[in-house]
């Protein structure tokens, strides 16, 4: 679904609403950033993702319309910080692949 606030008239209420229905059918419910919003500024971004979050999203998608094909890499840290705190974000950025 799009994360509210993502497309005109998605609000955090109907998302909410949404994400219970996904959720009472046994499912995760995925929230999406795109529409070029994964290109906007460290604080849009942030406030979506707490939007996201408060409405009960499982998943997080960013998109990649930045200019470079990948969202900016702040944008991508402000979202993961919001989701998981910095800890965890932290702790995974440290990980190896190999593991």
């Amino acid at each position: 679904m799009p994360a509210p606030g993502t497309m005109p008239g998605v609000s955090e209420e109907d998302c909410r609403n949404a994400v219970r229905a996904v959720h009472k059918a046994g499912a995760l419910a995925l929230s999406a950033i795109g529409t070029s919003q994964e290109s906007a500024d460290v604080h849009t971004v942030r406030e979506i993702a707490l939007s996201s979050k408060r409405a009960g999203f499982d998943i997080q998608h960013i998109g990649d319309g930045a200019p470079s094909g990948v969202a900016d890499s702040e944008n991508l840290m402000a979202l993961s910080i919001v989701i998981r705190g910095k800890r965890h974000t932290v702790f995974r950025m440290a990980q190896s692949v190999l593991r």
